[in-house]
């Protein structure tokens, strides 16, 4: 059996985190910074009772803007945001330097409160690899095609890209870890774990951008494609049991193809 590397408790703390921020009162925010080593900067009592208010209020008005988003579309300026959640615009800019920085606090919320929860309970089902494979596939692309006025507006909208590099982070150290197990209980080697992880999160995050952009595709057809993709990945990884020197050391012919299915 190969040693479990040092990524898998950080991944297992994230998931950790992911599963219980909601439940315990702590933000995603706060659990993501936990994750990529931002200690918490200490204050006194009274710094912190105005920091807990000022950071519910904040949450309080993302929600709202959630709200006013899946009604008024992802164009919505300030001016129509206020006026649907029922506050004055002064108020928004009160919390929210500009439009980039709500659209920044809507998206972590939109990953803290819907995409990583259901993610996470995807991740703890105690499923095959490839069942796990596209449950975890189906439920991404399911979030965002469920929620399309939200995902143009954090996603085209100008969030920023350091909010979403740690979220990216946390959702791949997520995978690392069920991939870490199942590794392991296979006797595969896991040097790769991070690179596999990042690499996965990245090309299915782009070709659903893609998608919900074009439109090209149906959504079953997308979830087979990436399913088809990613699964090939893992096998071809765990024919070589996690090593390149062995996979390096085959041959590699491309297949041919089947004959059309009737």
């Amino acid at each position: 059996m190969c040693p479990r590397p040092n990524p898998a408790a950080a991944a297992r703390a994230a998931v950790a985190a992911a599963a219980t921020a909601a439940a315990k009162g702590v933000s995603l925010p706060q659990a993501i910074r936990s994750q990529v080593g931002i200690d918490d900067v200490k204050t006194d009592g009274r710094k912190r009772r105005w920091e807990g208010h000022k950071e519910a209020r904040r949450t309080e008005l993302v929600d709202g803007t959630l709200a006013a988003v899946r009604t008024l579309g992802p164009d919505a300026g300030m001016d129509e945001i206020a006026a649907e959640i029922g506050v004055s615009k002064t108020v928004l800019y009160r919390y929210f330097s500009d439009k980039s920085d709500l659209t920044t606090a809507a998206m972590m919320r939109f990953i803290e409160t819907v995409l990583v929860p259901r993610l996470g309970s995807a991740i703890n089902e105690d499923l095959e690899e490839f069942d796990l494979t596209r449950t975890v596939i189906s439920v991404y692309v399911q979030t965002v095609a469920d929620e399309p006025q939200i995902y143009s507006f954090v996603m085209v909208g100008g969030s920023g890209a350091q909010v979403l590099a740690d979220s990216q982070k946390l959702v791949a150290q997520m995978l690392a870890f069920v991939m870490i197990n199942r590794m392991v209980d296979q006797g595969s080697e896991t040097a790769g774990v991070e690179t596999w992880a990042y690499s996965l999160v990245g090309a299915i995050q782009l070709a659903v951008h893609w998608w919900m952009v074009e439109q090209r595709l149906g959504k079953e057809e997308l979830i087979n494609y990436l399913t088809m993709m990613v699964w090939s990945a893992i096998s071809g990884i765990a024919a070589a049991g996690g090593s390149p020197e062995y996979f390096n050391a085959q041959e590699h012919p491309l297949p041919e193809a089947p004959p059309p299915i009737d």
